[in-house]
């Protein structure tokens, strides 16, 4: 899995009004882990609940989005920093069977289980004796 930050359209009418956008994210921090049945990844998303997060795939690019909130109880008087969302996206390897993927969120931490296709597992081989 190789990590991507270059957008996936490469529309420059786009691109450039993406880059004056307000709006700005922050790059999660993930880990990423291989067992034999495919690939974990662990995003820390804090402040982002179930409903608030978009995981997609799309041309074979993984993309999570997570739009954070905090409730404020009044205006702050000086502010050292604000929330921002989340955005990360990952280009996947043909050994991924992306219709099996699955995500949980929980206490702002996003799990996500990319399986391999069967053909991509290992497996034993008998030998037999002649």
């Amino acid at each position: 899995m190789k990590e991507s930050t270059v957008p996936t359209k490469t529309d420059n009418q786009r691109a450039v009004a993406e880059t004056r956008e307000e709006t700005r994210t922050l790059t999660p921090p993930v880990d990423i882990f291989e067992t034999p049945e495919g690939l974990g990844v662990v995003a820390d998303l804090p402040g982002v609940t179930k409903d608030q997060v978009d995981i997609s795939v799309e041309n074979g690019v993984l993309t999570i989005k997570g739009m954070a909130s905090a409730k404020e109880e009044a205006e702050p008087v000086y502010r050292e920093f604000r929330i921002a969302n989340y955005f990360r996206q990952f280009q996947l390897s043909e050994e991924v069977d992306q219709d099996k993927i699955q995500a949980e969120m929980r206490n702002g931490v996003l799990s996500i289980s990319l399986p391999k296709k069967e053909a991509a597992k290992p497996r034993q081989i008998q030998v037999k004796v002649a």
